[in-house]
């Protein structure tokens, strides 16, 4: 049995990005960076990108790319339309 980060992406519903990585290769720090990257190009303007990176309570700050987790397993969530979500998958 191995461990996967399954990393799906979606416009609305529709899906946009669905792949399998061996934990190995892909930290939880790096797999946080990757969503965000993956949220900035597919939906997100300059201004925007921008606003997630300034110091927050700054008027040209903004909430658009934090990473959140939920449950009790790992599920990473990152942005709104478009989203990405990341979770561990065990496979035969």
């Amino acid at each position: 049995m191995s461990r996967h980060w399954h990393i799906q992406g979606f416009d609305s519903t529709t899906p946009i990005v669905d792949v399998k990585v061996r934990i190995g290769e892909l930290s939880e720090k790096r797999l946080k960076e990757l969503l965000v990257s993956l949220a900035a190009r597919a939906g997100h303007t300059y201004d925007e990108i921008l606003g997630a990176y300034v110091r927050r309570r700054t008027r040209l700050a903004n909430d658009l790319l934090l990473v959140h987790r939920s449950g009790p397993h790992p599920v990473y969530m990152c942005g709104s339309n478009p989203h990405f979500i990341a979770r561990v998958v065990n496979e035969a």
